[in-house]
């Protein structure tokens, strides 16, 4: 068996949880690591979920659930620090007495110059955990950009930050002739050369069409790009049954997740986040759907996770429609057999 290069996934990506105090200058410390992007939600709260991330700057904010340019608060994330982040007093990431989650990736700092695609980008690559943000502007033709990951990246996530438009999504699941949206339950499009002119992406470049959510003269978008990592990372899909409890699909990934993005691709449903930290897996349910605003839910089984994968409790259809496809990208807790050779404990 081939073991992982990670043996402590929380090195590169991590959850953390904290209760907000509405005060400036709030230092959110265990992460690990410094961070290079960081996503929020206020759990308690009905508010946006707040993507920052270190080529765009701190304080630089844009929603995955919603299609606005980005903007500039600074009451929100103030800086990435070498353990964590700073938090000013602003309601969606640092609440009074309101509970809030934040998932953390390691890239690799402010990022610099590359100009392996068509369009000359600035990137933040780790080429050990498979993780890269890009930052580009849009041309209006086909076109590729460069994504620094030197591996394919499995799952690709597009974002205007210049200008309104829905996250455009590409998924190996799904193919490269299909896009699904990472702000709407909408299920994948149908088939179009518009999003990723129809070609696969490579271990230096990812195609891009002419639509204007990913592709318009003059305008700027920032990519988050994710490849398949053995034993911390995997984008993969399968099909529900409709079985709820033992029933219900269990799937390999090869690790102990520590935090699952889920959507079916062939139906209208939410997209699901379960992670490790929050009630909300193993027998007890804490629902976040990326699509929308509201607060964490608790009606609702989220999977269980296990040493060498995710298995499903539910036939509900956000998770278990019979017949219907889903997609996912997973991250590690740790891995099934680490590089010392010690298995990963089933939860």
């Amino acid at each position: 068996m081939a073991y992982t290069t990670i043996p402590k996934s929380s090195s590169y990506f991590n959850t953390k949880l904290w209760t907000g105090n509405s005060t400036n200058s709030t230092a959110i410390t265990g992460v690990g690591f410094q961070p290079d992007m960081t996503w929020i939600k206020n759990r308690s709260q009905t508010d946006n979920h707040n993507l920052f991330d270190a080529i765009r700057g701190a304080t630089y904010r844009i929603y995955p659930d919603d299609s606005s340019a980005q903007d500039q608060a600074t009451n929100s994330l103030a800086s990435f620090d070498s353990d964590g982040f700073t938090l000013n007093d602003g309601g969606p990431v640092n609440g009074n007495g309101e509970n809030i989650v934040g998932w953390n990736w390691k890239a690799n700092g402010s990022g610099s110059a590359n100009g392996d695609g068509d369009i000359n980008s600035t990137v933040s690559a780790n080429t050990t955990s498979g993780f890269s943000i890009v930052k580009y502007t849009g041309t209006g033709s086909n076109a590729t950009v460069g994504h620094g990951l030197g591996a394919v990246p499995k799952m690709i996530i597009v974002k205007s930050i210049t200008g309104t438009q829905w996250w455009f999504t590409y998924h190996i699941g799904m193919g490269n002739t299909k896009h699904i949206t990472l702000n709407t339950t909408n299920a994948a499009s149908g088939a179009s050369s518009v999003y990723w002119n129809n070609t696969t992406p490579t271990s230096s470049v990812f195609s891009i069409g002419t639509d204007t959510g990913v592709n318009q003269s003059g305008i700027y978008y920032v990519a988050y790009c994710f490849a398949d990592i053995q034993g911390f990372s995997k984008a993969g899909s399968y099909v529900g049954n409709g079985e709820p409890g033992n029933d219900a699909p269990f799937i390999y990934t090869g690790f102990k997740p520590a935090f699952v993005l889920l959507k079916s691709s062939t139906y209208a449903e939410s997209w699901s986040i379960t992670d490790n930290r929050r009630l909300g897996y193993n027998g007890s349910s804490a629902f976040i759907k990326a699509d929308a605003s509201q607060a964490e839910a608790t009606d609702l089984p989220n999977p269980d996770f296990l040493s060498n994968g995710f298995k499903l409790q539910t036939n509900d259809n956000v998770y278990n429609k019979n017949t219907q496809t889903y997609i996912y990208m997973a991250f590690a807790e740790a891995p099934l057999v680490g590089s010392n050779n010690i298995p990963a404990t089933a939860r």
